[in-house]
Parts: C-alpha cells; sequence; structure tokens
C-alpha cells in the first residue's frame, strides 16, 4: 500500500531544498516597515486549483518564478518531483567536495 502524501510531507521537503541552497527559510521578515520585501530566493509551496507547484521568491515585490515543471499537480506528483530534485542538489554538493 502506497503511504498518503500531505501538505506536512511537502512542507518538510521545501524546508530542506531553502537548508541545501541557503536560501531564506521564510517568504518575508516579519517587519513592521514599508515598503513590504520578499526574501529573494525563498522556495515555497504555492496552492490553487486543487494542486500544488514548487516556487521561489524572484525579487523583492514578491515577484516569483515557478520551479516545479506541469503547472500545478498532485501533492504525490510534487513529492516525487522534489525528492529528485533534492537528489540533484546533494549529488552537485558532493561533487563540489
Amino acid at each position: 500500500m502506497t503511504q498518503r502524501i500531505n501538505q506536512k510531507d511537502l512542507e518538510i521537503l521545501v524546508n530542506k531544498i531553502n537548508r541545501l541552497t541557503n536560501s531564506p527559510m521564510s517568504y518575508c521578515d516579519k517587519v513592521i516597515e514599508q515598503p513590504f520585501k520578499a526574501n529573494i530566493g525563498h522556495y515555497y509551496l504555492d496552492w490553487a486549483y486543487g494542486g500544488v507547484k514548487l516556487e521561489r521568491v524572484h525579487n523583492e515585490q514578491g515577484g516569483c518564478i515557478t520551479v516545479s515543471t506541469g503547472g500545478y499537480g498532485t501533492k504525490r506528483a510534487l513529492y516525487q518531483w522534489m525528492t529528485a530534485f533534492i537528489s540533484g542538489l546533494s549529488n552537485q554538493e558532493q561533487q563540489a567536495c
């Protein structure tokens, strides 16, 4: 029987991606100052249309780029995609040593 993939499973992976890439762990710093300033490089999950995808903050105004392929997909599909992405990041890190 296959394990059900839930939101928490995906959040664990996206946090791991942020750590492996030395990216900020939060979308923005909680400051009251204006204007709003997003943390460039932060990876996060975007949910819509009953699906999910992986995105990354691209500028301080909160603009983003989609990292995962195929648009909004199932949690299982994104889990598999992010697992492969992490594997690639880990292999790249090992080769740099």
